[in-house]
């Protein structure tokens, strides 16, 4: 079994997200546990969006523009956010947050895999992020922020 966390941080915001990789048969799944929390002032009530970005780069970037698009490898992979959502490796379902700004999400994903290989998040670093709004499954016209908007909280995704 292989772990990998993702410390969790944004203006106002703080959290602890838990990978792991689990083997059944041939196949592989990946379990993530997000707990976050901050102001709710900062992290507004309701559904956020939250993806595996292809890059880790949670630290220097208040804007967390720099974690690049959502992880999507292979040859037919497009890491634009918007236009090809919701077909990314990286695409998982929202978070909830209630009114007292904290939330956990709970989510199984065949779409990647912490151990060596095509769709491994750990190849080459990445990050986890949560947006400011909820993510409706749909694609949309590049920049159009469809598939989340506004980066909140990011986490680098580091093997333990």
């Amino acid at each position: 079994m292989m772990q990998a966390q993702a410390e969790m941080k944004g203006d106002g915001i703080t959290g602890l997200a838990t990978l792991t990789e689990y083997e059944f048969g041939t196949g592989k799944v990946v379990k993530i546990m997000l707990e976050l929390s901050g102001s709710p002032d900062k992290l507004i009530a309701g559904a956020h969006a939250v993806h595996i970005h292809e890059k880790p780069c949670c630290d220097d970037d208040p804007s967390f523009k720099c974690a690049g698009g959502h992880f999507d490898p292979g040859p037919a992979g497009n890491s634009d956010p918007d236009v090809n959502h919701p077909f990314h490796a990286g695409d998982l379902p929202n978070i909830v947050v209630n009114e007292n700004g904290s939330g956990t999400l709970e989510a199984v994903t065949t779409r990647v895999t912490l151990s060596p290989g095509p769709i491994s998040i750990l190849n080459t670093e990445t990050s986890l992020m949560v947006h400011a709004n909820t993510d409706p499954y749909e694609g949309g016209e590049k920049g159009s922020g469809v598939s989340g908007g506004p980066r909140l909280a990011c986490g680098n995704i580091k093997r333990v």
